[in-house]
């Protein structure tokens, strides 16, 4: 342990399982107070379990407003302050563009997208009077390829958080908050063992799919000091299946 996250308080959503969950025990690792926000209150709390240092359990369904103004606070209550945001909760449905249902695009858009911007709307005001944080985003390869196996309305709502990525890194470089996001490519997890990706699989150059610990460490090193001059960046994490 090197404690990049030491004195540090993070909140991460979609924190009860898969990308989440791996990303609130490294931060809590490295030295960071998680606070484990979910949609599924039981899954937050066994993430919570799981941390080698004191957390908090929060419920929110980021697609709602009302929710997400709950969960920040009750966490800046709880622990004083605010300095890093992982905007990781998504959801994935199979659809294609020809039977892609209009409440299977809003809520792909509503959890993906405006999510998102709920989330980064609220940590503005615990970051940028204390002209300090981070924030860090979860685009997809997706969002540059279009999708390879379809799913447009993933594929829209991920490239909407890249350009919600870069314009907010814009406006909150003068208050020292860093704002970026992180593209993973094909990632073990139990939210894409519902798409077929062993086709995308066989075709990632370094030969494996990821983790979710390597998408962790991508989160770690943008909301730590080491990434102090980086803002508005979209890193990807895909093994080389995606380069640009």
């Amino acid at each position: 342990m090197t404690e990049k996250l030491a004195g540090k308080v993070a909140l991460v959503t979609g924190g009860g399982r898969g990308i989440g969950r791996a990303i609130c025990q490294l931060f809590a690792e490295e030295g960071a107070q998680v606070g484990v926000a979910d949609i599924d209150m039981e899954l937050a709390k066994q993430t919570l379990e799981t941390l080698p240092i004191p957390g908090r359990a929060l419920q929110m369904d980021v697609s709602s407003k009302k929710e997400v103004e709950a969960g920040f606070s009750e966490l800046v209550a709880h622990f004083g302050q605010l300095d890093i945001l992982v905007n990781n909760a998504g959801i994935l449905l199979s659809t294609t563009f020809e039977d892609c249902s209009e409440e299977t695009w809003d809520r792909i858009l509503a959890v993906n997208l405006k999510g998102t911007f709920f989330c980064c709307q609220a940590a503005i005001p615990f970051m940028k009077p204390r002209s300090r944080g981070a924030i860090v985003n979860m685009s997809s390869v997706a969002a540059k390829s279009g999708g390879f196996t379809g799913h447009p309305p993933y594929a829209a709502a991920k490239a909407g958080v890249s350009a919600l990525t870069i314009g907010l890194a814009r406006y909150l470089a003068p208050h020292r908050v860093r704002v970026n996001a992180i593209a993973p490519g094909v990632i073990d997890t139990d939210m894409t063992k519902t798409a077929n990706h062993a086709e995308l699989a066989a075709r990632i150059p370094l030969g494996e799919v990821g983790t979710a610990r390597d998408v962790a460490q991508g989160a770690l090193f943008l909301a730590s000091d080491e990434a102090r001059h980086i803002t508005g960046e979209i890193i990807d994490v895909n093994g080389g299946l995606w380069m640009d």
